[in-house]
């Protein structure tokens, strides 16, 4: 088993990876190729390798302490004072697999300390939000005072209805979900149909700077074709959360946030429904004028002062209502 980390320089001179990685771990070791040297300031990606170049420059030779395989991660231990301690996190991306090196600072980093409320959200008892059927490794909302059930959205990943209608949805994307639908040109189907509700969202699991780390598409592009779809539907948001748990925070505040205020409208609406049908007011009683210039047209003796006597006030209602 090889007792060395080992660093070198990728001769395949059209890689965008220029280092070539060995890690220490089973009879040939784990060999990547990747971006950066140490992931310093930002998570560093890495991609396998079938075999180790025989002209392969190496930069780095470094004895191990210990390197264990832990799950999907491989924790590396080196025997130096600085730079010593990181981990290999292999996941998939749209069924890819991908692996990311990353240190204890550069995951501090990415991890916000912070700790969403336990507190209830305001103006909401009881909140029922519906999870798409076709989402998949999607939130539970366990810690959340709330309900799920599982059903079929023609926009969004999450909802809250009412009497089978939406009253608002909420997309879910990771970074590589929303750049492949915005170059893919699915994005804007997917807001169009998100703006065909009161309250829609789009929230996705990372943050806003990540958009200019990324390396096999133009950030320029994206960040350029994130504007644009904000500019051209304004009444979806695209919101950056930093982590999947603050986005599925921001996703129950918002939901039940639109639950409430659709309680309210809807309340305000039977208010101005019952005020707009008053009872009908009794006609205004007709002025001296009126009855005097009436009783000279039709041939009754009115003086042109003093009071109108009650027989020709009556006799012009009666002959008003006559006519109506």
């Amino acid at each position: 088993m090889p007792a060395d980390f080992v660093i070198a320089r990728n001769p395949d001179a059209d890689s965008t990876l220029p280092y070539l990685l060995r890690i220490p771990l089973g009879e040939q070791g784990v060999l990547l190729k990747a971006k950066e040297m140490w992931p310093r300031t930002a998570k560093v990606y890495c991609h396998r390798v079938e075999e180790w170049p025989d002209d392969a420059e190496i930069v780095q030779r470094v004895r191990t302490r210990s390197c264990v395989r832990r799950g999907a991660a491989i924790d590396l231990v080196l025997e130096r004072g600085r730079e010593n301690r990181s981990q290999f996190v292999m996941t998939f991306v749209r069924g890819r697999q991908v692996i990311f090196w990353q240190s204890a600072r550069t995951t501090k980093q990415a991890r916000p300390r912070v700790k969403p409320p336990t507190a209830r959200a305001s103006g909401v008892a009881d909140l029922e939000i519906v999870i798409d059927s076709r989402e998949r490794y999607g939130y539970s909302f366990a810690d959340r005072q709330v309900t799920t059930v599982r059903d079929r959205l023609d926009a969004g990943d999450y909802a809250v209805r009412r009497h089978g209608t939406v009253l608002a949805a909420v997309e879910r994307k990771s970074l590589a979900d929303l750049v492949s639908s915005l170059t893919t040109g699915t994005l804007k189907y997917q807001l169009t149909e998100l703006a065909s509700i009161a309250r829609a969202a789009v929230v996705v699991e990372d943050r806003y700077s990540a958009v200019f780390k990324l390396d096999h598409v133009r950030p320029a592009v994206v960040a350029d074709g994130i504007a644009e779809c904000q500019v051209a539907f304004p009444g979806v948001p695209i919101v950056f959360c930093e982590t999947r748990k603050l986005a599925q925070e921001w996703t129950y505040r918002f939901l039940a946030a639109a639950h409430a205020a659709a309680d309210v409208e809807g309340g305000a609406t039977r208010l101005v429904a019952d005020l707009a049908t008053p009872p009908p007011l009794a006609p205004a009683p007709p002025s001296p004028a009126e009855v005097r210039a009436w009783a000279l047209v039709n041939g009754y003796d009115v003086s042109d002062r003093g009071r109108v006597p009650a027989r020709l006030v009556e006799a012009f209602v009666a002959a008003r209502e006559g006519t109506r």
